[in-house]
């Protein structure tokens, strides 16, 4: 009798630890597919943004290189009117040099 005793009370605290042990793994079970589901959540929003930035750092990269065109387009029209304007300006000394030429020519005559 105090076998069946010692054996059924042994046998009841080992259910009743089995069905803590299992409820406590069923609980770390369901947090660690919770933690799953929100970091592959996590990763899939962190992919979308990165494919928009991706976009955008594309499109600026083509608008760079459309406003280097403009930009080096612009310093050779620079360029061109800086020489045009030291040719009228060398124009315009002689044609100061010859109007004093003239006047000189003038007042000789008067």
């Amino acid at each position: 009798m105090v076998f069946d005793f010692i054996f059924y009370t042994s046998l009841v605290c080992l259910i009743a630890y089995l069905t803590v042990m299992v409820f406590y793994y069923k609980t770390l079970l369901s947090k660690e597919r919770t933690m799953r589901d929100f970091m592959k959540t996590n990763l899939d929003d962190t992919e979308i943004v990165i494919r928009k930035l991706q976009v955008q750092l594309q499109r600026s990269l083509g608008n760079i290189d459309i406003l280097t065109d403009e930009l080096n387009k612009i310093k050779g029209d620079v360029t061109n009117l800086r020489t045009r304007n030291s040719q009228y300006r060398l124009e315009n000394d002689k044609l100061n040099q010859h109007i004093k030429e003239l006047e000189g020519k003038i007042e000789a005559l008067l």
